[in-house]
């Protein structure tokens, strides 16, 4: 398949801070749509791959799953995009679109395995892997591509296609509705994200942190309440009382005071610990038949209506633009969780 070179911001081995660089990207087929990308979200999954921090990371890596573009070029068999559209591509690329998962509108969980933006074997490049959003423009299949709402800002939209949808899932699977109370565990990229959705569908939304200073951030979000989990007279307080708890916490950490919190058939979701947790108490969960679950992403059609939503309830991400010379300092930043809440960055930075 003939290829176009391609300007990009990638590492050649896990101690590299990223640097320039050229790819190579497919050329226009039938059913693809090119997209020139205008912005594109900093994940703290792009600094765990580029440093080989779950292992399994293969050389060169061009981080970017967070991708907001205009439709530059289509395939013949492209009907439901355009020239000078809006789009998006989240954490996926590609997946074999018939397995029981994929026709259930559950790519993520491709039996045969899904192809994700970045660091996956390239189903259309032979012996390649899929480069992510930093770069000045991808190809991708038209069934993996997404459509911005107009009214949403473009550059704030960006982490919807990571933070938003990984947060949102859960939230629209559990079927949260007006009158619950939802805990929503940690205020970063991902948290920010759970506490909008969760006031947006009409919940009663509890912060819940071990910092009292993001107190007042919490609230401009959309919390109706604070409680500061070191403070064990308050979480006594609200023993059993939660219908949902969002885990947004990125490391392994103590599970049992979270589990207290939850009613009799409450469910806690898990979506930012990709690593081991602390053992806890069996019995937590046995006396009040609860549940601990976890959730990652969401397929195509799912990630298009938290879009939707978005558009409707004008909800994008709280974010820092950036250049792309300036990416190896955020990442830093993100590390030391000193950003509010995401990092995106302004592609024309990087030129053409």
């Amino acid at each position: 398949m003939a290829t176009t070179k391609t300007k990009a911001y990638g590492v050649q081995s896990e101690k590299d801070n990223l640097k320039p660089m050229e790819i190579e990207r497919r050329d226009v087929g039938d059913d693809d749509v090119k997209i020139k990308i205008t912005y594109c979200g900093v994940c703290h999954s792009d600094i765990h791959t580029a440093r080989n921090e779950w292992g399994g990371s293969k050389y060169p890596v061009v981080p970017g799953h967070e991708i907001i573009g205009h439709v530059t070029a289509v395939g013949k068999n492209v009907k439901n995009f355009k020239e000078g559209d809006v789009v998006g591509v989240g954490c996926l690329v590609d997946s074999c679109q018939e397995c029981a998962q994929c026709k259930n509108d559950l790519e993520q969980f491709c039996e045969k395995g899904a192809t994700f933006t970045y660091n996956s074997d390239d189903k259309h490049l032979k012996g390649k892997q899929t480069f992510g959003g930093y770069s000045t423009s991808v190809v991708v299949d038209k069934e993996f591509v997404l459509k911005i709402p107009k009214n949403l800002d473009e550059a704030g939209a960006a982490p919807l296609l990571c933070a938003g949808i990984t947060t949102w899932s859960p939230l629209s699977h559990w079927k949260i509705k007006k009158g619950d109370k939802v805990g929503v565990v940690g205020l970063g990229g991902l948290g920010h994200m759970g506490v909008k959705f969760a006031n947006a569908l009409g919940a009663h939304v509890v912060m819940i942190t071990t910092s009292p200073s993001k107190a007042d951030d919490a609230k401009k979000l959309g919390a109706h309440e604070v409680l500061i989990s070191k403070n064990e007279t308050e979480m006594a307080k609200h023993q059993g009382t939660f219908d949902f708890i969002l885990n947004t916490i990125p490391v392994g950490h103590k599970m049992d005071p979270y589990i207290g919190l939850l009613k009799i058939d409450a469910t806690m979701v898990l979506v930012g610990a990709v690593e081991p947790l602390e053992p806890f108490h069996g019995g937590g969960i046995i006396m009040g038949r609860k549940r601990i679950a976890g959730s990652l992403i969401g397929g195509i059609k799912e990630t298009q209506e938290m879009l939707d939503f978005c558009g409707k309830h004008n909800i994008v991400s709280d974010i820092e633009l950036i250049n792309m010379k300036d990416i190896n300092e955020a990442y830093d930043r993100v590390v030391k969780a000193d950003v509010k809440y995401r990092f995106v960055i302004d592609m024309a930075s990087l030129g053409n």
